[in-house]
């Protein structure tokens, strides 16, 4: 072989030896990708109902983070019955999910599920409202809502000096429990504010609508509504509209829904006690990515909370959620 021969073989090598490496380096980084994004991974949802736009706004966030990621988000509504959400819970562990996002129907019937989903190793994040064992779920994602109740109630005593109180409550979500124990709290004591009529409406419109009316027709005194969320204090206000009292009693919410936001701007809702489902959505999923690549997560989360009303209302964003 002459000089001539021997650069060119030389130089062919050098151009596969690169080839070889380039293609290496193709191969490597797109596993790479394909392991930072999880292609694989498959995620399920099941919130208490789909019938309010809170869990809309939270189910967005996730699925904008499981579609970033070329995953895949499974969304499942139980429609409030706790029984089948038990039911979509156990299909998801049979789908072999990576992750499960809850937020429990009943708080205190969903122990059976969670256990087999631990025993499955697939990690649950609870969001929005507790499960009653804490320690059966790898996190808890849930608003200040102790002191949402109290916001109001600090609110309403700077108002008035006295109150006859209707509570609208849901007595199988301890989110709303904790709203209403706060409340309550803030006025115990107190005897110029006093609780004369309560109403379990499961964080309805619908079902909120017929219980306030039939307060209304046993004409019982009533200056003040503490609702455990938005969409129940908006039934209290079509209630006493339609009995033409409307602009004889004040009503606090929680959620700090575009609802809420646009009847605080027209002065019919008194407050609300504005949660953060961007927010929380978004701390659901991190936590969800952290736990099925095996990291640690908090097992509680609480994000705060702010009461809207008159005074600044121009400071929020009406027909969106913060």
């Amino acid at each position: 072989m002459n000089q001539k021969e021997h650069k060119a073989g030389l130089a062919f090598i050098l151009i596969l030896s690169a080839f070889i490496v380039i293609l290496y380096l193709k191969i490597f980084v797109s596993f790479e990708n394909q392991q930072s994004k999880g292609s694989n991974r498959v995620f399920g949802a099941t919130y208490m109902t789909m019938n309010n736009e809170f869990y809309t706004a939270v189910n967005n966030e996730i699925q904008a983070e499981v579609d970033k990621n070329d995953d895949k988000l499974i969304t499942l509504d139980p429609a409030l019955n706790a029984e089948k959400q038990k039911e979509q819970i156990y299909y998801l562990i049979n789908e072999k999910v990576d992750c499960i996002f809850v937020t429990p129907v009943d708080w205190k019937k969903l122990d059976a599920p969670l256990k087999a989903a631990k025993k499955a190793g697939i990690p649950v994040i609870v969001v929005d409202a507790p499960v009653y064992h804490e320690k059966l779920v790898s996190t808890t994602i849930v608003s200040d809502n102790y002191n949402a109740g109290k916001l109001c109630a600090i609110n309403m005593m700077k108002k008035m000096s006295h109150a006859d109180i209707l509570l609208l409550t849901h007595h199988n979500a301890k989110s709303a429990i904790d709203r209403i124990t706060g409340f309550l709290d803030a006025i115990k004591g107190n005897d110029n504010y006093r609780v004369v009529g309560e109403a379990d409406t499961e964080g309805q419109t619908e079902r909120t609508l017929p219980k306030v009316k039939q307060f209304i027709k046993k004409g019982i005194t009533i200056d003040v509504v503490m609702a455990l969320n938005d969409p129940t204090a908006i039934g209290a206000l079509a209630a006493f509209d339609e009995a033409g009292k409307s602009r004889d009693v004040i009503v606090y919410g929680v959620d700090g829904s575009p609802d809420g936001k646009s009847l605080i701007k027209e002065k019919m809702l008194t407050a609300t006690a504005a949660q953060y489902p961007k927010e929380m959505g978004k701390k659901a999923v991190e936590a969800g990515y952290k736990l099925v690549k095996h990291k640690k997560v908090k097992s509680e989360i609480i994000i705060p909370v702010k009461l809207i009303d008159q005074s600044n209302i121009s400071k929020f964003d009406i027909q969106n959620w913060q």
